[in-house]
């Protein structure tokens, strides 16, 4: 048996401004959306590709959800591979996109990462591969 990893669902608040940020700041596309109104909630897939062949985020958005969702320490972060990590930061800093960390080689490895936050305050690193 072949397992393929799917996709990772988080929770947002403002679907809307979550998918702004997936597609505008990430460069990724809406893969598909569906709304379930007897549940009051949406479904909408984002990704740099077809799910068939590439792993997607389900942001799932509860219709009647008032309050901001709490992250959790359960869960730690999404990472994107970028070119250029200076370069991505400078443009997402400018565009108002919260850097958590500044770019730079990690603690006690060489890697250059950085952290950013989406609108729910979802960590995501961003790792530059050259």
């Amino acid at each position: 048996m072949s397992f393929q990893f799917l996709h990772t669902m988080i929770r947002v608040k403002d679907l809307e401004a979550s998918l702004d940020f997936y597609t505008r700041h990430l460069g990724m596309h809406v893969l598909r959306r569906t709304d379930y109104p007897d549940g009051r909630f949406t479904l909408a897939f984002v990704g740099y590709g077809p799910e068939q062949s590439n792993t997607v985020i389900e942001l799932t958005h509860n219709w009647d959800q008032q309050d901001a969702y709490s992250i959790g320490t359960g869960f730690g972060h999404l990472a994107l591979g970028v070119p250029d990590i200076y370069a991505t930061c400078d443009g997402l800093r400018k565009d108002g996109v919260k850097i958590t960390r500044e770019p730079g080689p990690m603690k006690h490895g060489t890697t250059v990462i950085a952290f950013i936050e989406d609108p729910d305050g979802y960590k995501i690193e961003l790792i530059e591969k050259k």
